[in-house]
């Protein structure tokens, strides 16, 4: 079963907001197992629901004073991501749910969007508020702006896509609720300024607009429907930019399809500052905006436009088969991790890390069946790594196996007295490191 994680790293130290957090995950955890029983109970879905909501408001009720007692600098910001998290997105999809009799899409969406902004805002914005780490939303457009593109973007769905929407979140940070379309554009103005935008379609959006445009029912995302998706990203683009000339596009440099993996690494390099989802009859569209100063970093594209189309082809493809095993690859080495993503990825759904600490994090939102540690990291090394795992009830019982460079009799015994599942080395021949993985899996 999918349930969502809570662990130690996400605790602020403040006891009381600690222990809400956890009791918000348990109710999210619950409701999972709601979603995938056969048979679903609507009462229990409706009470599932009106308990995170009245637990949520009440959470970030004590959440602000905690702030205000301790004059939280950017507390302005984490209040309105409040705000529009209670006042906007947890009705608009409670209201959406109920208008569809609790469906399994509408349950859905509603998962999707409410844990992945529950896990992202407790790993940044609430660890922000003890120093933990630094907050994302640090650029917010003002209220008067955010208004009027609000207003805009439903006038234009209304007028491209003919479909009535309703603003569901103002603060979008890539959840993920269900297939998609993704595309990524870099415009360059007349002063050099350089613009990424992002439109993200939800596939059942797609398929109803090709469906009008060609006047019968079409069923399946193929070639026409991205490329149609693309045409129509770059109209909704151009119209946008005719109702704000401060927004100023005048040539595309760059064009990209992302898949979800991609999108949500590119949110967690640096958050659009502009960055609005929306809920249509025929599903959810996303638009982000963000300047190449806004950006923490220089934005990269990890899709080859080449090879975009068959990726995200197979992304959309994937049918509801059994999951594979997910294998979680912790390697300060890219070659390393590249080689074991190489080896198993055939067999299994491999997971990479570049750290122990970006492990541990990982941790909460996608449980792995096994780790393969590094034993030697640099900052937090593999035998601090499993004792961190091993220290929280969530995560103790996932079964860990060290790679490892040194064969010497003292390495092997400092390895073995934390007794992990086995040790790999990292010398080994590929299929020797496969086999073990498969053994592994076959007991």
């Amino acid at each position: 079963m999918n349930h969502v994680i809570w662990n130690d790293n996400l605790n602020l130290g403040v006891d009381s907001i600690d222990k809400e957090h956890q009791v918000l995950f348990s109710t999210m955890n619950k409701l999972l197992k709601i979603s995938e029983a056969k048979e679903k109970s609507e009462f229990a879905c409706r009470e599932g629901v009106k308990f995170l909501k009245n637990h949520t408001t009440e959470h970030f009720e004590h959440e602000e004073e905690y702030m205000r007692s301790i004059d939280y600098a950017d507390y302005e910001i984490h209040k309105r991501l409040h705000d529009d998290f209670r006042f906007g997105t947890l009705p608009a999809l409670e209201r959406e749910m109920v208008e569809a009799n609790y469906s399994e899409e509408s349950l859905r969406h509603f998962l999707g969007v409410c844990i992945g902004w529950m896990v992202s805002h407790t790993q940044t914005e609430d660890l922000a508020i003890v120093g933990k780490v630094m907050s994302k939303w640090a650029n917010l457009p003002h209220e008067k702006e955010k208004d009027a593109l609000e207003q805009t973007i439903i006038q234009l769905i209304q007028d491209i896509f003919h479909l009535k929407a309703k603003l569901l979140s103002e603060q979008y940070a890539g959840e993920n609720f269900g297939k998609k379309i993704c595309c990524r554009l870099i415009y360059r103005s007349k002063k050099k300024e350089k613009w990424e935008i992002t439109l993200i379609f939800e596939e059942s959006i797609l398929l109803n607009i090709v469906s009008g445009i060609l006047n019968s029912e079409y069923q399946k995302v193929d070639d026409m429907v991205i490329n149609i998706a693309r045409y129509l990203a770059r109209q909704f683009i151009e119209r946008i930019s005719e109702s704000f000339p401060s927004i100023d596009l005048y040539e595309v440099e760059k064009e990209a399809l992302l898949t979800q993996e991609q999108l949500t690494k590119s949110f967690e390099r640096a958050q659009p500052p502009c960055s609005l989802l929306f809920s249509t009859e025929a599903g959810y569209f996303a638009f982000c905006a963000a300047t190449y100063d806004s950006n923490q970093s220089k934005i990269k594209f990890t899709i080859d436009h080449s090879s975009a189309m068959q990726t995200i082809r197979e992304y959309l493809a994937k049918e509801d088969v059994v999951p594979k095993k997910k294998v979680l690859v912790v390697d300060d080495s890219e070659f390393m991790r590249t080689r074991i993503k190489q080896l198993l990825s055939e067999n299994y759904e491999v997971i990479e890390a570049d750290s122990s600490i970006t492990a541990i994090k990982n941790l909460a939102i996608n449980r792995p069946d096994l780790i393969l540690l590094d034993y030697e990291m640099p900052v937090c090394n593999g035998r601090q790594a499993l004792e961190m795992i091993r220290s929280d009830k969530e995560t103790a019982n996932i079964p860990v196996m060290f790679l490892t460079g040194r064969r010497d009799r003292e390495s092997v015994q400092k390895v073995m007295e934390l007794k992990p599942e086995r040790y790999l080395l990292k010398t080994m021949p590929d299929a020797d490191i496969k086999k073990s993985v498969d053994n592994f899996f076959s007991k």
